[in-house]
């Protein structure tokens, strides 16, 4: 199945070399730094989301499973939703402070933004 998946190809023009192998960039995979080597920035946003507020966790380097691993942990500690993706950490509300705290507790470099 994964010899034949033609959509990942769209748009590539094909070589006439028989000996032609086409072969698809895989993602490099971030390895995580440790929480006390992370520097995650909490702020505020208010933009583009209807006059609602979210906490904004940002700056974290790694992979995208440990990434929704904090922000489930988070989200779960403060019982509320938001969602995590793009590196960023997204938390309904305003939480900036309790989400420091938080991330200290867990051993994080955490700074509170704006």
């Amino acid at each position: 199945m994964a010899e034949n998946d033609w959509k990942s190809r769209l748009g590539v023009v094909y070589s006439t070399n028989p000996d032609f192998q086409y072969t698809t960039g895989a993602p490099e995979e971030v390895p995580t730094l440790e929480p006390g080597k992370q520097r995650l920035i909490v702020g505020i946003d208010r933009r583009n989301r209807g006059g609602k507020q979210v906490t904004l966790v940002s700056g974290f380097q790694g992979a995208d499973e440990d990434l929704r691993a904090l922000a489930k942990t988070l989200k779960t500690k403060l019982g509320v939703g938001g969602s995590a993706k793009d590196g960023e950490i997204t938390v309904q509300g305003d939480f900036r402070d309790k989400v420091c705290d938080l991330l200290k507790g867990m051993g994080y470099n955490a700074k509170r933004g704006n």
